[in-house]
């Protein structure tokens, strides 16, 4: 058993249904639980009344991992590699499970050239056009078992997946890519791409919680993606109030999927190499980065230079840089995460 030692750090959340303390106690005050008196918000559809979720939920921060025995006597005795059998493609899995977020700061076709020497992997990120994934697919075969084609569920987005996977039938990992994984139509997206790639792996998110999960593998998904909010240029905590602490996440997420046989990647929140050790310590199978692998030669983003040193922007893929880039500008009903940062460039 995985020991995890634990701050005392407690975060509220809301649901739709239950009951909720009907009042904050004082010191000492046995808890009340009573029907909550507030009234959810009227953008709810169903009249059930919130529930505030008083158990401990933790982050990366919040634990270290205890020592125990080992049998090791170095550390050059540590086998990274892992291999999985997929539930729904069938497709087997043989390699060190680090993945490069399909970020077009990270996800980029220098960068999988460069990890799939080291047997890690990389999901592209979906601006590149059908000539760009021809051009890498010719000249870099040995790449193509290490990357996933990413794709969001826009009609285009999806005829894009569909004539890169055709022109490329060596590519046999699909990345579902959203920001709210729990939504009606992305669930129907995800089943007509596992109708219309039987033989595909797809990892489809993100979601933080165990019900989503067995949704989403149920509906044909083989990896999920869980975290919301926890990067290191993400807002959506802060913006929306929409969260989970990431390694509860990963350990509740964890446990659903493999009950099912499906598998989890934990996406975000790792921001140094101890955070990854925590995270498969957690339960997860994969763990996905963004920052910790941006500001490299092989990482997108401009190159920028102060006072003599140089630096790559590094933003996330709902930022109104993104938005900028690739949609000519930020919709009226949504908001742009302003959020960029700058990572000094490893030349």
């Amino acid at each position: 058993m995985l020991g995890i030692v634990a701050l005392p750090v407690r975060e509220l959340h809301w649901f739709t249904e239950g009951t909720a303390p009907s009042r904050v106690r004082g010191p000492g005050e046995q808890r009340d639980r009573g029907t909550c008196r507030i009234r959810p918000p009227s953008c709810y559809q169903r009249s059930k009344m919130p529930h505030i979720d008083t158990d401990i939920k933790l982050d990366f921060k919040d634990v270290l991992l205890r020592p125990k025995r080992s049998t090791l006597k170095s550390r050059s005795e540590v086998d990274l590699m892992r291999s999985f059998v997929f539930r729904n493609s069938k497709q087997t899995y043989a390699g060190i499970p680090i993945i490069a977020a399909n970020m077009d700061t990270v996800g980029t076709f220098e960068m999988a050239k460069v990890l799939c020497k080291f047997c890690l992997f990389t999901a592209i990120h979906k601006h590149y056009s059908l000539e760009e994934w021809k051009e890498f697919a010719a000249q870099n075969p040995e790449c193509l078992q290490n990357v996933a084609a990413s794709s969001g569920t826009g009609a285009s987005d999806f005829k894009l997946l569909e004539q890169i996977l055709k022109a490329v039938p060596q590519v046999r990992y699909i990345c579902l890519d959203v920001a709210n994984g729990y939504s009606e139509h992305f669930v129907q997206f995800l089943r007509d791409v596992r109708k219309s790639f039987p033989d595909h792996t797809i990892m489809a998110g993100n979601v933080v919680t165990g019900e989503m999960v067995e949704e989403l593998v149920l509906s044909g998904a083989d990896i999920i993606k869980v975290g919301i909010g926890p990067g290191s240029v993400c807002t959506t905590r802060k913006k929306t109030g929409v969260g989970y602490p990431q390694l509860s996440a990963v350990m509740e997420c964890a446990d659903a999927a493999h009950g099912l046989k499906g598998h989890i990647i934990s996406d975000g929140g790792c921001s140094c190499p101890g955070d990854v050790a925590k995270a498969f310590g957690a339960g997860a199978d994969f763990v996905m980065l963004g920052g910790m692998l941006a500001g490299h030669t092989e990482s997108g983003g401009e190159l920028i230079e102060k006072r003599g040193k140089k630096y790559k922007l590094f933003y996330g893929m709902s930022s109104e840089v993104s938005m900028k880039k690739y949609a000519g500008g930020v919709a009226e009903y949504r908001y742009g995460f302003r959020d960029q940062v700058t990572r000094p460039c490893w030349i």
